[in-house]
Parts: C-alpha cells; sequence; structure tokens
C-alpha cells in the first residue's frame, strides 16, 4: 500500500510569518496537532502542539518562524507505508509531509498507518475474530486453512504470516467473520494444524 491512498490531501498549512495565536487557531478548528509551513508556495517546516506550549503568553507576538522545525524529512505518494512507518519509528516523530514534484499534496500521520494495517488485517470490520495458527510442513498452507473456514460458514478478511523470531516456522493470522469458530478451531485440529488461539 502507498503513501497516496491514505494519506491526509491538502492539509492545512500556516505561513512562516503567521504569528503562534493564528496557527494554534487553526490546530484548534481542525483538531490537528501539527501544522505544515509553507512560504512562498514551499514547504519550510512543521509546527507541533508541542512548539506552541513553549511560547504560551506570547502567542500574538511570535511567529511560527522563531519556533517550527526545519529540514524535514518527507515522502512522496508512491512512497510504501511501510518505508513511512520505519522512517516515523526510526527518528521518533508523528507525521511526515508528502511532496509531488516539490509541492505539498498531503501528510502522513502515525495515525494514519495504524488504521491501514488494521484495514489490511481486517481488524477494523466489527464482528470478527483472529485465528492464529502454526504452519509448520509444506501440507499446511494458507489455502487449505482459508477453506476450512468457509466449510464452517466464515468468510476471510484478511490473513498473514508473521515470525516471533527468524528461524522459527511461521505463524499465520486468519481474521474471520461469521462462521462457528470453535467448529473452525477444531476442523483445523482435525487437518493436523498447531492452533494457537482463537481471539475475540
Amino acid at each position: 500500500m502507498l503513501v497516496g491512498k491514505r494519506m491526509s490531501k491538502e492539509p492545512v498549512t500556516v505561513g512562516a510569518q503567521d504569528n503562534l495565536a493564528t496557527a494554534r487557531a487553526k490546530m484548534r478548528a481542525g483538531k490537528f496537532r501539527r501544522l505544515p509551513v509553507v512560504e512562498e508556495g514551499r514547504l519550510v517546516g512543521i509546527l507541533t502542539e508541542g512548539d506552541i506550549r513553549e511560547h504560551l503568553g506570547n502567542l500574538e507576538g511570535t511567529k511560527v518562524k522563531a519556533c517550527m522545525t526545519e529540514g524535514l524529512l518527507t515522502v512522496t505518494p508512491g512512497t510504501t507505508l511501510e518505508e513511512a512507518a520505519t522512517t516515523l519509528l526510526t527518528h521518533k516523530i508523528g507525521a511526515l509531509p508528502v511532496l509531488e514534484d516539490g509541492r505539498l499534496v498531503g501528510i502522513i500521520t502515525t495515525s494514519d498507518i495504524l488504521r491501514a494495517f488494521l484495514d489490511v488485517m481486517g481488524a477494523s470490520e466489527p464482528g470478527t475474530a483472529r485465528i492464529d495458527l502454526l504452519l509448520e510442513g509444506e501440507q499446511y498452507g494458507l489455502a487449505s486453512a482459508s477453506k476450512a473456514i468457509v466449510e464452517e460458514g466464515g468468510e476471510v478478511l484478511g490473513l498473514g504470516t508473521y515470525r516471533e523470531r527468524w528461524g522459527e516456522s511461521p505463524i499465520c493470522y486468519l481474521r474471520v467473520r461469521g462462521g462457528d469458530l470453535e467448529g473452525v478451531a477444531k476442523r483445523l485440529r482435525k487437518r493436523g494444524y498447531n492452533v494457537l488461539g482463537v481471539h475475540l
């Protein structure tokens, strides 16, 4: 999945020469925690709630330029969400401006990426459950596990694999809606799967 599909488009911005009172009003109106700072059509910085808090008592007299963060890390609409998430984690920041041909076209936040992660896993759908099972041996594949779920009246919304540690057998998770979950687990065990748990 790409940043362009998950970013907030046409973000509200503030000017470098605006005062902090103006910026704070925009943040409160839009319930934002940060604003990209634009000067003569170019992205020049970002202003956060924390930056403003440091100047409480003199918001009218302090310009955005005086306390914004410069030298920003940015991404493009074609950047993968994995790459954007890695950048956010590595640099311990909450958002990345999105540039296309040098123009600000969006902003991607940690919340946007978490939402996308939940959507991909099917976890944002109400009334679903997750079944975890160990994939040990070539005969225990995702296709066979998915078939067992359908046979019990369930629908697979998302699936994937992960490892607790590299070198260990992969663990498969299936996000399921409907059907008899206990029946699914029983059917999978009968077929030789090591079912680790059913999480409602």
